[in-house]
């Protein structure tokens, strides 16, 4: 039976000034993906953007995922909290952002690029999805180090105990979705992305991916109440949430086939 070793949230404190690993680790994924980004764009025969487009870019994601992944939290998972705690909602150092808030953020910051600068919505989605995962596998790491959202007990020896939660052995469930829907994720959409795909391809491989991993992942995680307190009929919302998105992720890559076929 494992402990969990009991992380200080903090990473540097000077003064009045506290530095948190979990700021640190989205300012990982931020420029992993910047770092990603400029190697896509010199392997690329016809890239879509260039560097300086790129830092852009960059900036109009970054407001996405934050306004998006933190409003996603207090709207789908912890409303009833938020809402009697209003100041909190502010707290971002201390945990807690959705990724499907996030990601709608992203869609929308990244449709106001794509008007902004002419180009295709779709291509440049395809263009950003390989970038991500790396970005949501350092966001899981966040997550362990905060200890928070733990997993379900198990008797599984690699059991984890969460002190802070109880004295039961829980799935380190922040651990399998770092591997899953952030290492794993990142080499299938890595290596697809190398050779070129029809439009809308590469999106809907993430979509696919990144619902069917984190599908998988919740079975392991502690179930939340749902959206607004009502009940899940058994599926976690995480795992409701996900449903749409290998939906959509099929229908994309069937059209974006059809297309290539003149269909």
């Amino acid at each position: 039976m494992l402990v969990y070793p009991q992380f200080d949230p903090v990473a540097v404190k000077i003064g009045p000034l506290s530095v948190h690993w979990y700021g640190l680790m989205y300012m990982a994924g931020f420029m992993t993906f910047l770092w990603l980004g400029r190697r896509r764009i010199a392997n690329m025969a016809h890239p879509l953007l260039d560097n300086k487009l790129l830092d852009d870019l960059l900036f109009y994601g970054v407001l996405g995922v934050i306004l998006g992944g933190r409003l996603g939290e207090v709207l789908f998972y912890n409303p009833s909290y938020y809402f009697s705690e209003p100041l909190k909602i502010f707290a971002v150092w201390e945990g807690g952002m959705s990724f499907h808030g996030g990601f709608l953020g992203v869609l929308t910051a990244m449709a106001l690029f794509a008007k902004r600068h002419k180009l295709n919505w779709l291509e440049l989605m395809d263009f950003i999805a390989p970038m991500v995962p790396p970005g949501l596998a350092f966001g899981r790491l966040g997550n362990f180090i905060n200890g928070e959202l733990w997993g379900r007990p198990t008797d599984l020896p690699w059991g984890m105990v969460f002190p802070k939660v109880d004295n039961l052995p829980r799935h380190p469930s922040q651990l399998y979705e770092f591997a899953l829907e952030g290492v794993l994720l990142f080499a299938i959409l890595w290596i697809y992305a190398k050779k070129p795909r029809p439009t809308g391809a590469i999106s809907g491989l993430f979509l696919i991916g990144y619902g069917s991993f984190r599908f998988i992942a919740e079975f392991a995680r502690n179930p939340d109440d749902g959206i607004f307190g009502l009940m899940t009929f058994g599926v976690s919302m995480g795992q409701w949430l996900s449903l749409p998105m290998v939906l959509a992720g099929i229908a994309m890559m069937a059209w974006s086939r059809r297309k290539e076929h003149g269909g």
